[in-house]
Order: structure tokens, then C-alpha cells, then sequence
């Protein structure tokens, strides 16, 4: 479609807006994500892997979106497995899933190892962590990106609002993750609350690879419900310590 008949046109304006707010609801887990591995940074490198990451995650869509023929033949079977149809979109799906709850768990592993001693000194190993979280948000961009982009291309056929929904959506994302990184630093018990987002997250994406959806409205509404919950764990410990 013409940019300028595109513009004038009221269906182009609501695929866009459809598709930007779709992309930013799939985006909630990369936040989440990206979110944990940087608090672990300096603040200059978390800026920086905060960047790196979301560029990533724009370029990785894009590639997709102008490789349609090949993304679509992820979703051709490739085996069955109790009369399940597993395609390549099932397997990364699974691997995604799989390492998210791998990463979580272990992340949690750490908290309780770590309850009541103090931190390490991070200085020397800041450059390393740096390198690990840019790989780890990568390889989860990759995941994240074929699910976003494989939806999204059942939603709409132009390519040009396809590809500015997901600008759009990167940048609230970028906005959301350094607000939410920041929240995680201040209160670290949040810190738990979106490991277990994580592993939420990461047994969809699995149960969804083996055939088993698991509808994203449920997952988003326990999300909401226990973030709430844990606001208000917050709110009241500030009022007892302002006392």
C-alpha cells in the first residue's frame, strides 16, 4: 500500500493501532526480562545492554517481517508426537521456554543463596555480565520475535505498518523497562515476584510449543493481580517506616 494512501485510509490507522498495542502486550515479557538482567549492571552498562537489547529485538523483527517465506515454513510440521504436529516454531517455542524457567529458577536459586550476606563486588565482573546479558537477551529476543511476529502477520498484510507497529512498540518498550528495572533495584523483593513471572511465562511458552495453549489473557490477569498485591506489600512497608 501507498504511504499516503495508507495514511488517508481509517483501516490502515486501526491495523496499526491493533498491531502497536499487540506488539506491546507480547513486549511485557521481553520488559520483564530484559528488566532483571540489567539490574544486575553498573548504570551506565545497564543503559547500554538496555539499548543493545531492544535494538536487537527491532532488528531481529524486522529481518523476520522481510523473510515471511521462510517464517512461515516454521510453521510446517516436521514430526508428531502423540498426534501432535511439532513444526520449528513448537521447537523454539519450547527452547525459549525452557531456558526462561532455567534462567528464573536459577536467578531464584541466588536470591535465597545470597538473603543476608552482602552483594559481591560487581566492578570485576561487570564487563562479563555485560557480555551475558546481551547474549541472554538476544537469544530470548529471537523467541520472542518469531511468536510477536508470527501473530502479527495473521493480523495484517502490509509490511510497512507491520514494521512501524513494531518501532512504535520498541520504543514504549525501551520507556517501560529502565522505569521497571529501576522499581526492581529500589524494592528488591519485586525482584522474586518477576522471577516467577518468568517461570510463568517460560511453562506457556513450552505448554504452548507441545499443543497446549494457554490463553495470554489468563497468564497477563495473574500477572496484574499479583503485581498489585505486591504494590501494596510496598505501599505499606514505606507507611511503617515513615512512622
Amino acid at each position: 500500500m501507498h504511504l499516503l494512501a495508507w495514511m488517508s485510509d481509517p483501516s490502515g490507522w486501526a491495523a496499526l493501532l491493533t498491531l502497536t498495542l499487540m506488539e506491546i502486550v507480547l513486549g511485557i515479557d521481553n520488559v520483564v526480562f530484559i528488566s532483571l538482567l540489567i539490574t544486575k549492571l553498573p548504570a551506565d552498562l545497564a543503559r547500554r545492554a538496555r539499548s543493545i537489547g531492544l535494538i536487537l529485538a527491532f532488528v531481529m523483527r524486522v529481518v523476520l517481517l522481510t523473510s515471511l517465506t521462510w517464517l512461515m515454513g516454521l510453521t510446517a510440521p516436521i514430526v508428531v508426537v502423540m498426534e501432535h504436529h511439532i513444526s520449528w516454531h513448537d521447537v523454539i517455542l519450547m527452547a525459549g521456554g525452557l531456558f526462561l524457567v532455567w534462567k528464573a529458577t536459577t536467578e531464584l536459586h541466588d536470591e535465597v543463596e545470597r538473603a543476608g550476606r552482602e552483594q559481591e563486588a560487581d566492578a570485576a565482573k561487570a564487563p562479563r555480565a555485560f557480555g551475558a546479558a546481551i547474549l541472554q537477551i538476544a537469544l530470548i529476543d529471537l523467541v520472542f520475535s518469531i511468536d510477536s511476529i508470527v501473530t502479527a502477520i495473521g493480523m495484517a498484510q502490509d509490511l510497512a505498518v507491520m514494521i512501524l507497529a513494531v518501532l512504535l512498540s520498541m520504543a514504549v518498550m525501551y520507556w517501560a523497562s529502565g522505569g521497571v528495572a529501576r522499581f526492581i533495584q529500589q524494592h528488591p523483593t519485586t525482584k522474586v515476584l518477576a522471577l516467577s513471572f518468568l517461570v510463568l511465562i517460560g511453562v506457556s511458552l513450552m505448554a504452548d510449543g507441545g499443543g497446549f495453549h494457554i490463553p495470554r489473557g489468563y497468564i497477563y490477569s495473574a500477572m496484574a493481580f499479583a503485581t498489585c498485591v505486591e504494590m501494596i506489600n510496598v505501599w505499606s512497608a514505606k507507611r511503617r517506616r515513615g512512622r
